[in-house]
């Protein structure tokens, strides 16, 4: 009997056994070979200015209210709000990109025309209006406002963007004299005079819109 008791036992440890030896040892190579691609963001030619994390407003219309004039502040997205400046151009600009995503949200050039204003009953958000090229294919006049953390973060964004608009100023300025033409009008000609109004200013401050999230 007991010897009967035992057989089982030896026989499970022989069909492992043989299981092991069988047991596939091989390599098997890929039929496909990825090799490793470096993606480009776009920013590799460019120096960091500023960067702080905020929260983007944009004031329109929401889908349901298009085309009814209707407009309120619409939340954007979180991100990194990056004041950028290009190493061989100069050229500065502000980008956001949403957290997770990446996706543009904000690329629009620092324009010295641009004022920065302090949102109503918020010491945290600034307003402004700007030509925006997040969509990547048009110019669109947006009014954007940006929330931080603090009003330390505000303050701080707002001088680094007051400091990027005055080296835009000059950088234009120098530009526009190394292009223009040096012309002479005759002693026996006057200059002729132009009847055109001054050209107003695209971007004003807004100041009147407390909607925005406090």
């Amino acid at each position: 009997m007991a010897a009967l008791a035992e057989a089982p036992e030896t026989a499970n440890t022989e069909k492992v056994s043989e299981e092991v030896e069988s047991e596939v040892t091989g390599t098997f190579t890929p039929v496909v070979q990825l090799e490793e691609v470096d993606v480009s963001n776009g920013e590799e030619s460019e120096d960091i200015v500023f960067v702080k994390r905020s929260k983007l407003y944009r004031f329109g219309e929401t889908m349901l209210d298009k085309g009814s004039g209707k407009k309120q502040w619409i939340e954007r997205g979180i991100g990194e709000i990056k004041i950028l400046k290009h190493k061989e151009s100069q050229q500065q600009r502000l980008l956001m990109r949403q957290e997770k995503t990446m996706k543009i949200i904000v690329n629009a050039l620092v324009d010295p025309r641009i004022v920065m204003t302090q949102n109503v009953g918020s010491d945290r958000a600034w307003v402004w209006s700007c030509f925006d090229y997040s969509g990547g294919e048009e110019l669109i006049e947006e009014v954007f406002s940006l929330k931080f953390a603090n009003a330390d973060d505000a303050q701080k964004f707002n001088a680094a963007f007051e400091i990027s608009k005055g080296q835009m100023a000059e950088l234009h300025s120098t530009g526009d004299e190394e292009k223009a033409p040096e012309e002479s009008v005759p002693e026996s000609e006057e200059a002729p005079k132009s009847d055109a109004d001054p050209v107003a200013d695209l971007v004003n401050g807004v100041g009147d819109l407390s909607t925005a999230d406090q």
